[in-house]
């Protein structure tokens, strides 16, 4: 089977080889965590399990530390750098897996297992304007297996992928840096409006 290749508007310096089209299911098979039942949670406890409604921000339920290590150790489970994947509710939203003890919900919380072929920087950006396979269109609010190994991609090689993700980095870090900045200046703003008005 042929390829399709094509090269982006823009590049850095020094990369001239086309992209290439693939299927995210030709790079990798979708994985998720272990299933946790209710029973198995606790509003407290050792190690944060993030459902679809607390991903990526604070978790409200927890299991064991003894239950995250047995299900560790013998089922699925992210590695630091992976990309987590909201497969229902908003989907494809993203979040960055740091290493930290952390459990997640299975089905609802997914990832992409692959080898070195595909750079965690470099998907993590992809993954923004992704049109994922099948869902164009569509009010079906699952993001299904299937749905993101058929999705196509277009993958520069692996150098390339890293320039891209460590320039995608630098802007976000920049980006967090002004909205501190601002939020700064606006919190400056408000205490100022209410003691400088009588």
């Amino acid at each position: 089977m042929t390829k399709k290749t094509s090269t982006p508007a823009i590049r850095f310096k020094g990369f001239t080889d086309t992209w290439e089209q693939h299927k995210l299911g030709e790079l990798g098979s979708v994985s998720m965590c272990r299933r946790i039942f209710k029973e198995q949670t606790a509003e407290q406890g050792d190690v944060p399990f993030f459902k679809i409604g607390t991903f990526g921000g604070k978790a409200d339920a927890f299991i064991s530390q003894e239950l995250f290590e047995e299900y560790k150790s013998k089922y699925p489970y992210p590695t630091k750098g992976t990309i987590l994947i909201s497969a229902s509710g908003s989907i494809g939203r993203i979040v960055e897996f740091t290493g930290k003890d952390e459990y997640f919900q299975d089905s609802n919380i997914v990832w992409l297992t692959h080898d070195e072929s595909l750079q965690n920087n470099f998907l993590k950006y992809l993954y923004e304007i992704v049109k994922w396979a099948g869902i164009e269109g569509s009010t079906i609010k699952r993001l299904y297996n299937d749905n993101i190994l058929k999705t196509e991609i277009k993958l520069p090689a692996v150098a390339e992928q890293k320039q891209i993700g460590c320039f995608f980095h630098s802007l976000d870090t920049l980006i967090t840096l002004h909205q501190r900045k601002l939020d700064k200046l606006k919190n400056i703003k408000k205490a100022l409006l209410e003691k400088m008005f009588v």
